[in-house]
C-alpha cells in the first residue's frame, strides 16, 4: 500500500507541477499555452517555468500532511525533485 500511496502521490506533484505551469503561461505571458511553450523552449527558459510551476506543490504537500498521507507527501517531494533534476537539463 505504502507504494502505491508513493506513486499516487508522484503524479499528483507531476500534474499540480503541470498546472501551475500552465496558469503561470497562461496568466503572465501574452501567448497561448502551446505558443508560450515554444516560445519559452526557444529562449531557454523551459526550467525555469517548470520550476515555477512546482510552487502549487507546496500547497498540495501541506494539505496531504494534513490529512495525514504521508506517503503521498512523500511521492510529491519525490515528484519535485525529479523536476528539478530534468530542469537541469532541459
Amino acid at each position: 500500500m505504502n507504494k502505491k500511496d508513493i506513486l499516487i502521490g508522484f503524479i499528483i506533484g507531476i500534474l499540480t507541477s503541470f498546472l501551475g505551469s500552465y496558469l503561470f503561461i497562461t496568466f503572465f505571458t501574452d501567448f497561448d499555452f502551446f505558443t508560450g511553450i515554444k516560445t519559452i523552449k526557444a529562449n531557454g527558459y523551459l526550467g525555469k517555468v517548470i520550476t515555477l510551476g512546482t510552487i502549487l506543490d507546496l500547497v498540495v504537500f501541506t494539505i496531504l500532511l494534513n490529512r495525514n498521507k504521508e506517503f503521498m507527501a512523500r511521492g510529491v517531494i519525490l515528484a519535485v525533485i525529479i523536476l528539478a533534476i530534468s530542469t537541469l537539463f532541459i
